[in-house]
């Protein structure tokens, strides 16, 4: 269980649903970083699920307080960490890679489970960075139309800093772009599972939250998690487009509150 204090609030949950990804930055010895990313630099090959066999010190990411409390506000107190993860090395001079979903086009309207992407090294444009498209993972588009797409209004490069952990749904439309530098660009891929529904919030819920007006004139300036399911529009979708959106947020917030379908 985690420290209350590193449990996410209202506003940073209500954001999730909305966005699809929270970014964490754990305070991870620089010494960790830089021990990690040498012994990826040094592997002769993926070893795939077994990466943490490999890198044993990865699986400090896993227990550091603040990624315990994301985990445990989004998938309750017994999440699972999964043994699927990958060691995604891009090289220079590699190109980009496809919009995609990990998911099978099949979309779900809860959260039940998602992927933590760790990067051990700073990472800049130059580097191939993940990007995401905010807003996505409640759409389902065939792959193969996907990939055909290229830049995307309201996509965000991850150009992070060392030991960031980026928690994003399993369906969130991402890519990657080329690496035009002369490193190796490192992420490591875990995924994690809910096991049981909530019965009540996980995270550092406040009732009075809840009873806040919808109030129009706030839109994406909205703070509290009524207004931010209602109003907030990464993708700038028409309002006929919109109200279909509002419908699964709500659906998905009252299952993380212990309400239910």
């Amino acid at each position: 269980m985690s420290d209350t204090n590193h449990l996410l609030t209202d506003t940073e949950v209500a954001n999730f649903i909305v966005n699809g990804y929270h970014m964490v930055t754990p305070d991870l010895p620089r010494e960790l970083n830089e021990r990690i990313a040498q012994k990826l630099d040094d592997l002769d090959e993926n070893p795939g699920d077994a990466i943490t066999e490999s890198v044993p010190d990865l699986n400090q990411i896993l227990v550091h307080p603040v990624v315990v409390g994301a985990l445990t506000s989004l998938l309750g107190k017994e999440y699972e960490v999964q043994s699927h993860r990958h060691w995604h090395c891009k090289l220079p001079g590699s190109g980009f890679m496809s919009w995609h979903q990990d998911g099978t086009n099949n979309r779900d309207h809860y959260i039940n489970r998602f992927l933590g992407l760790y990067y051990p090294t700073d990472i800049t444009p130059e580097m191939g960075p993940t990007v995401i498209v905010p807003g996505t993972q409640f759409r389902n588009a065939p792959s193969d139309r996907m990939a055909t797409y290229t830049n995307i209004r309201g996509q965000i490069p991850l150009t992070v800093k060392a030991g960031t952990v980026a928690f994003t749904h399993y369906d969130l439309w991402h890519g990657t772009s080329a690496n035009r530098s002369n490193v190796k660009r490192h992420m490591i891929k875990f995924l994690f599972r809910r096991t049981a529904d909530n019965v009540s919030p996980t995270w550092r819920h406040e009732p009075d939250s809840l009873s806040r007006d919808r109030d129009w004139n706030l839109r994406d300036q909205a703070t509290d998690p009524v207004n931010i399911l209602t109003f907030a529009n990464p993708l700038g979708v028409s309002q006929s487009d919109h109200y279909k959106e509002r419908t699964i947020r709500h659906t998905c917030w009252n299952h993380l509150v212990g309400k239910g379908v």
